[in-house]
Parts: C-alpha cells; sequence; structure tokens
C-alpha cells in the first residue's frame, strides 16, 4: 500500500538553544540543565516543540511501515502539506502530526486529509480538536458521568475565588507533551495560583485550567482499537516514589524530560501496574468509557489518577500519543505494546490496520457530502 507519513519534525538544535536564549524570563527550572542533557537533549531544554518528533522517532517509524509492506512518503504536516497530499494522493496516512500555532492545531492535519478524502490513522478532526481542549474534554466527559476532577477556565489573577480550597494543580487550557506542567502546578494558596495563572499567560498565552489536585497513585493507559474489538494494553504505573526529592508527586515537565534520560533513567514506569483486580478492571472500564464518549479511533493513550477513595479519574486524553523507539526513552504507549509482546514494527502496523480495517467498513473518514 502506499502510505503517506505526516509529522512535525522538532526544530535542529542550534535553533532550539537560540529559542531558550530569546525567552525573555529566567525561569527557575534552568538550574536543572547540565552537561547531559545540554549536549545529548538540546530539544528538551524548551519546551516549544515538546510534541514534535524526533528525526528518530520519525525514521523508526517509516521503517516500520516498510517493514510491514508498505512503499512510504513522508510529508511535513506544515503549510505546503496540502499540495503534497493532493499531488501524491496517497492510499494511507500514517499521521502523527501535531501540528502548528493554535488551540486547534492537531486538527489541521485530519482537517485536510477529510477535505481530500484520503484515509488515516487515529481519531478524525473533530475528535481531536476536542481533546486538545482540556475544558471541552472535560465536559464531555462529565456528561456521559466518566469520573474526571472539577474545574474552571481563567487567565484573570484579579478573578481568583478567595475562597478556594487547596491544593489545586493548573495547565494550560491547550497544550501536551507535558509542556506548561512544572513542579509549580501544585499550588497551595491563593498566591501561588494566581502566579502560575500569570505564567501560562506570558509564557503560552493562553487561559489556565484549574482542577481539584488528586492525592492518589497515577496510571498510563494505551489503547488500540475500534468499537467492541478495543484494546486496553498492559496498563503502565506511575512510580512517583522516583520523583527527585523536594518535587510535588506529579509527572511534571523536570522529571519527564530533565532527569529521566538514557544515561541516567529513572524507575519510573512500573508495566503491568501492580495494583489489585479490582482497581485494574475499574481503570480499564472508565478508560474503554471516555474512548467511546469521545468517538476515539484506532488508538490513544488516557491518563488516569486516583482521588482520595482511589477512584479513577481521568486527567489527560492523547488521541495521538508518543512513539519514542528507543526503550530507554520511556515511552509509554511502546512499553505497554512491548509488555504485551508487541516490538515497535509491528505495534506501528497493528494502528495502521486497525485504522484499515475500520475504513474498509466504514468507507472514508467523514461522511460523503449529501447531493441534491
Amino acid at each position: 500500500m502506499r502510505v503517506a507519513l505526516t509529522f512535525n519534525i522538532k526544530k535542529d538544535n542550534e535553533k532550539i538553544l537560540s529559542a531558550v536564549e530569546d525567552k525573555s524570563s529566567e525561569r527557575d527550572f534552568k538550574k536543572y540543565f547540565n552537561e547531559n542533557l545540554i549536549k545529548n537533549y538540546p530539544e528538551r531544554i524548551d519546551d516549544t516543540f515538546a510534541e514534535w518528533d524526533s528525526e528518530e522517532t520519525i525514521e523508526a517509524v517509516k521503517s516500520a511501515l516498510e517493514a510491514g509492506g508498505h512503499d512510504v512518503w513522508l510529508i511535513e504536516g506544515d503549510k505546503d502539506a496540502y499540495e503534497k497530499f493532493k499531488e501524491l494522493n496517497p492510499e494511507f496516512v500514517f499521521n502523527i502530526a501535531e501540528g502548528i500555532g493554535g488551540s486547534t492545531r492537531e486538527s489541521q492535519i485530519p482537517a485536510i486529509l477529510e477535505m481530500l478524502s484520503i484515509p488515516f490513522t487515529g481519531s478524525d478532526s473533530v475528535t481531536i480538536g476536542i481533546c486538545h481542549d482540556k475544558s471541552r474534554c472535560k465536559e464531555i466527559l462529565s456528561y456521559y458521568k466518566i469520573p474526571n476532577t472539577k474545574f474552571f477556565i481563567t487567565d484573570a489573577i484579579h478573578k481568583v475565588d478567595k475562597k478556594l480550597t487547596y491544593p489545586k494543580f493548573v495547565k494550560p487550557l491547550h497544550e501536551g507533551s507535558s509542556i506548561g506542567i512544572y513542579n509549580s502546578s501544585v499550588v497551595n494558596d491563593c498566591t501561588e495560583l494566581r502566579n502560575e495563572i500569570l505564567r501560562i499567560k506570558e509564557d503560552y498565552n493562553q487561559p489556565s485550567i484549574v482542577e481539584d489536585y488528586l492525592e492518589g497513585k497515577e496510571f498510563t493507559v494505551a489503547m488500540l482499537g475500534n468499537g467492541d474489538d478495543v484494546k486496553v494494553l498492559p496498563i503502565v504505573e506511575i512510580n512517583l516514589d522516583s520523583v527527585p526529592e523536594g518535587f510535588n508527586k506529579i509527572y511534571s515537565y523536570e522529571v519527564k524530560w530533565f532527569f529521566d534520560t538514557r544515561e541516567h533513567m529513572l524507575d519510573i514506569f512500573k508495566c503491568p501496574a501492580e495494583i489489585n483486580e479490582k482497581l485494574y478492571k475499574q481503570i480499564e472500564e472508565v478508560c474503554k468509557a471516555a474512548y467511546k464518549a469521545l468517538r476515539i479511533r484506532d488508538w490513544a493513550r488516557i491518563d488516569v489518577r486516583l482521588d482520595r477513595n482511589n477512584m479513577t479519574n481521568i486527567v489527560e486524553i492523547n488521541p495521538l500519543p508518543g512513539i519514542l523507539p528507543d526503550p530507554a526513552d520511556n515511552s509509554c504507549y511502546p512499553k505497554a505494546a512491548r509488555t504485551l509482546g508487541l516490538d515497535y514494527n509491528t505495534m506501528i502496523n497493528a494502528v495502521l490496520n486497525s485504522a484499515f480495517n475500520r475504513a474498509q467498513i466504514n468507507g472514508f473518514n467523514s461522511p460523503p457530502r449529501r447531493i441534491h
């Protein structure tokens, strides 16, 4: 099959380092920079391009698709993508593009492919857009009575209710890959909350979503398939005990990208999660309900956390999960797949096959336009 792989590639190291120097404010996390980080992981020291993929990942996905017997073309998800798709007219597209600019950026490539009636892997433009807007996503989950934390959104520090209870958890409304989530995201009083709202407004030019802080264990759940055939891969537990001393027990940007490197891997994941059967089943059921309610297709990774009563709450839904190929990079979706017995190539082709079978059953990615 003629398959196009569409992606956004991280900036080269020189541009990333330049971007960091151009930032107006000195951030506290700069004190965690070290020789290893600057030399081997310069793309991590600024979170601007954290969602985009490295050349290593793009090449690994391409090689996996080729190993599956497909002819693969690379198309970057930029402003020229429409013409390239139109000219190539691939039989299928493997989409890992995060998009460029705006709160609906992850919907850009799916919308183009829907316009051109080219089938692709993953959720449609509507679902991906909803999942990227954390408040809209939570509103749908709440409608279907799928547990998630209470929240509000704001970018106005003077409108913070002084009667709020703490701790709260604060993050940007439209980001992924732990962008904007730092140790300071857990706030314990009104002053800290205002500081975070201001930081997010200044650094990301978007509102904050403010949630009740969940005190329990955290898990991430890789999912594969469609409809009644959707599979929950072995659940990954986030080992919060491995978070460095003095840090809040969250999987923050510092923990994920500064402290956990190939040279100094944190014991951050347990897969499968070491939990009892009742809790394991509860997590599976909550994630399946969310997958169905949001009309997710083919694959996703869902992050959950337990409240003080050990009830499962959805905290994030990523319909474009990270898929770093090197096991030393601690990437959750591939880790869950390996635990199930799927190597990287098999995992990638399983996603493509799931999408292909769905498209064969349902036709193109969106219904044909009605002709009167």
